[in-house]
C-alpha cells in the first residue's frame, strides 16, 4: 500500500503530465492568434507570449483554467491571483480589470475559458442536493478553487474530443456536466450553487446584477432596482456588494467606464462621444472616473492599446 506521502507525489505528477500535454495541444490549437474559440460554443483557448498591462474585461458566468502563467483578477475593491494550481469561477457578469503576470515565448501563458449555462448548473445542483443534503453558503460571485487531478482529467478528455465531432456532440455536454459537477462539489461551489439556485437572496441579487448589465446606460434607482429583484433597499446593497464586492452605484460606473473603452477602441469617437453614449451628463467626471480606473485619461489610455489585446479566458 502507497504511503499518503507517495500518493499526494504521484498525483502532482499526474497533473503536471496533463497540463503538460494540455499546453501542447492549445498551442498547436490557437496558432498564431491570441484567442480562438473551439468548435464547442461553451469553450475558449487564449496564447500569451509575454505579460501584459491592465486590461478591462467583463466577465461571464463561467471557470477559467491556467495550463501555463499567472494572472490578476481585479474586481471591485478584490484582487484574485491565481495561476495552473486553481482555477477562477465566476458566475454572474462581472466587470473586471486583468493581467496576465507570467508568461514568455517559451514557455507562453495558456488558458481556457468554458462559460457555464446556469440552467445546466441548476439541474446538476438539484440531483447533488437529492443525493447528498448538499447545502450553499453565501459568499462573492467570483472565486478561485483547486485545480484538482479530476478538474484536468475531464478537461483533457473534452480537448480530445475537439478533433472528433461525433463524439463532442454526442459526449461534449456530458463532459461539460462533470466539469460543473467537480466545480460544485469543491470549496468554490457554494458560491456557484446559492446564486444558480432559483430563491435564495443570492439569486435575487443576481438578478439585479444582471438587469444592471443590460441598462448601465439609464439613470439608476436604487429603490427601482431593489424592487426588481424583490428586496430591500438595505438588503440589496449588502447582498449585491456581497457578490461583486461593489455597491450597485460603483458596479454601474464600471460597466459604464468598461465600455467606454470598447467604443473608443473599436470606433472612431472622442472622449464626449463615448462619455454620452455609456450614460455620462458630464464629461470632466467622465474622464476622472475613467483616470481613476485604468489609470490614464481616455485617449492616452487607448492609444497604446490598438494592437492586438491581451487574453481575457
Amino acid at each position: 500500500m502507497q504511503e499518503p506521502d507517495d500518493v499526494d507525489r504521484d498525483r502532482r505528477k499526474e497533473t503536471e503530465a496533463i497540463r503538460t500535454r494540455l499546453a501542447a495541444r492549445v498551442s498547436e490549437f490557437v496558432g498564431d492568434n491570441e484567442e480562438r474559440r473551439s468548435a464547442l460554443p461553451s469553450l475558449s483557448f487564449a496564447k500569451v507570449l509575454e505579460p501584459t498591462a491592465p486590461s478591462a474585461y467583463v466577465y461571464e458566468p463561467s471557470i477559467s483554467l491556467i495550463v501555463r502563467g499567472r494572472k490578476r483578477v481585479r474586481l471591485g475593491s478584490e484582487t484574485y491571483v491565481y495561476d495552473a494550481s486553481r482555477f477562477l469561477l465566476t458566475a454572474v457578469n462581472l466587470p473586471t480589470v486583468t493581467q496576465v503576470l507570467e508568461a514568455t515565448p517559451d514557455e507562453p501563458y495558456i488558458s481556457m475559458l468554458i462559460r457555464l449555462d446556469l440552467r445546466e448548473v441548476r439541474l446538476t445542483i438539484a440531483d447533488i442536493a437529492t443525493r447528498s443534503g448538499w447545502k450553499a453558503a453565501t459568499g462573492s460571485a467570483m472565486a478561485t478553487g483547486p485545480a484538482s487531478i479530476e478538474l484536468f482529467g475531464a478537461v483533457e478528455r473534452l480537448v480530445e474530443m475537439l478533433h472528433i465531432p461525433d463524439d463532442l456532440a454526442h459526449l461534449g455536454r456530458l463532459i461539460e456536466k462533470e466539469i460543473i459537477y467537480r466545480v460544485l462539489r469543491g470549496p468554490a461551489g457554494a458560491r456557484l450553487w446559492n446564486i444558480a439556485m432559483t430563491g435564495t437572496q443570492s439569486h435575487k441579487a443576481a438578478a439585479a446584477v444582471s438587469w444592471l448589465r443590460e441598462n448601465f446606460t439609464c439613470p439608476l434607482s436604487v429603490e427601482r432596482l431593489a424592487g426588481l429583484a424583490e428586496m430591500g433597499v438595505s438588503t440589496l446593497h449588502h447582498h449585491f456588494r456581497a457578490m461583486t464586492a461593489m455597491s450597485p452605484l460603483q458596479f454601474q460606473k464600471q460597466l459604464r467606464l468598461h465600455e467606454a473603452r470598447r467604443l473608443l477602441l473599436g470606433e472612431d469617437i472622442d472622449a464626449a462621444t463615448a462619455a454620452t453614449r455609456v450614460g455620462y451628463e458630464s464629461v470632466t467626471q467622465f474622464n476622472r472616473e475613467y483616470r481613476r480606473l485604468f489609470g490614464a485619461p481616455p485617449i492616452r489610455d487607448v492609444a497604446p492599446l490598438r494592437s492586438p489585446k491581451p487574453s481575457k479566458a
